[in-house]
């Protein structure tokens, strides 16, 4: 057994190599132009590399080349649980081993963050957020970055979970907060920093644009939609646009609750915005989105079967979506992205069972960022375009 196994191991480390010094599968990381926009691709999880080793060790090769594939695309760097030195100091290295590519940061310690749920935690105080962004922003410098800042901040603030105050306080620090992290990041030479609209499934352009002006976006590069989402790139291309209409509209002194929602009929809403925004195109906030998990688009869950389907949590059968690129052909679309790494868990998904088991999937789910073999295979089996070629 052990002579049988010897091929198997040195066939995995040939493939984990092939693949490793193969062009990554993205359509602007062109390591022989230095020239051109790339972006970075940072040190992959470890237990991913694990799954692939023992997948070849199996005889699975094709599956171990696609899990090695995949974490070695572009995707974002999270930073939250991290204290201000250790941010400052892993900010730096990463851009340093982007050698001038885009590295992609999703920053993730506000306060409160995710209403206390599976990846609740974040910063105690607002001043103990503030001197950690300040901490981030020396660690990104002067490099070329792109910042998603804050992923549900703005989708999803303390008067929505009923974790505020009669006076709203705690909802107007986060403002004050995210306010605070553009004025922070947006100055960097070469960074843009990025707000929360959550996802074409959850709110409109008439409920998430007050929401972003207060948030400080006209002085932000933009805004980004579907972070660890699963809708389609058509989806969030066209609430992308609709939102920067909003804005612009907005700015225009008009009523967002006027602004044309994506339920609407396309060609509805196109009237709409030719007879009330004048704002030109060239002025309207521009967008990036997640395509990392959206390959299969949604999860619809089984109808009246779970009283909290949670349709965002650990979903089965989805697949990679487009790769990342910083040339999306839309004018308004700056980048599409890998915001949330595939591969790693949403968390323990009970869909409102006693659990302790996903009743969807017949197992415990690992805890929110762990490592999720049976998913990650899910998402290169599933990966549309996919992963590999030949697939």
């Amino acid at each position: 057994m052990r002579r049988r196994a010897i091929p198997l191991i040195s066939a995995a480390l040939a493939l984990a190599a092939a693949v490793l010094t193969a062009p990554q599968a993205t359509a602007d990381d062109d390591p022989g132009d230095r020239h051109r926009p790339r972006l970075h691709t940072p040190d992959a999880n470890p237990d991913a590399y694990a799954q692939a080793y023992d997948l070849a060790r199996a005889g699975q090769f094709r599956d171990a080349a696609g899990i090695v594939a995949m974490v070695r695309t572009p995707h974002a760097v999270w930073f939250g649980d991290q204290s201000p030195a250790e941010v400052e100091r892993e900010a730096r290295q990463v851009v340093r081993e982007a050698d001038g590519a885009t590295a992609v940061f999703a920053l993730y310690n506000v306060p409160g963050r995710d209403c206390s749920g599976y990846s609740g935690g974040g910063a105690n105080t607002t001043a103990e957020y503030k001197a950690w962004i300040d901490a981030a922003a020396r660690g990104i410098g002067r490099s070329e970055a792109i910042v998603v800042l804050e992923p549900d901040s703005l989708a999803l603030i303390p008067s929505d979970c009923g974790q505020d105050d009669e006076q709203g306080t705690k909802t107007a620090a986060r403002y004050e907060e995210v306010a605070y992290a553009i004025d922070r990041l947006e100055p960097l030479r070469g960074t843009r920093v990025y707000l929360d609209t959550g996802h074409p499934g959850w709110h409109g352009p008439d409920s998430i644009t007050p929401r972003l002006l207060k948030g400080g976006i006209t002085k932000a590069s933009g805004f980004f939609t579907n972070a660890s989402n699963y809708n389609t790139d058509a989806a969030n291309s066209w609430y992308g646009k609709l939102i920067s209409v909003c804005i612009a509209y907005a700015g225009e002194g008009g009523d967002t609750r006027q602004c044309p929602h994506q339920s609407w009929p396309r060609e509805k809403a196109e009237e709409w915005i030719d007879a009330n925004v004048t704002t030109p195109p060239s002025r309207w906030k521009h967008f990036v989105t997640d395509s990392s998990r959206n390959g299969q688009g949604p999860w619809v869950p089984p109808p009246g079967k779970y009283t909290d389907p949670q349709d965002w949590c650990n979903p089965p059968d989805r697949g990679l979506g487009e790769r990342p690129t910083l040339r999306t052909g839309d004018p308004l679309q700056d980048a599409r992205l890998w915001i949330k790494v595939p591969g790693e868990s949403d968390g323990l998904c009970l869909r409102g069972t006693p659990g302790p088991e996903d009743p969807e999937r017949g197992m415990v789910d690992p805890k929110a960022g762990d490592w999720f073999r049976e998913q990650a295979l899910e998402l290169v089996r599933l990966a549309d375009p996919p992963i590999l070629p030949g697939s």
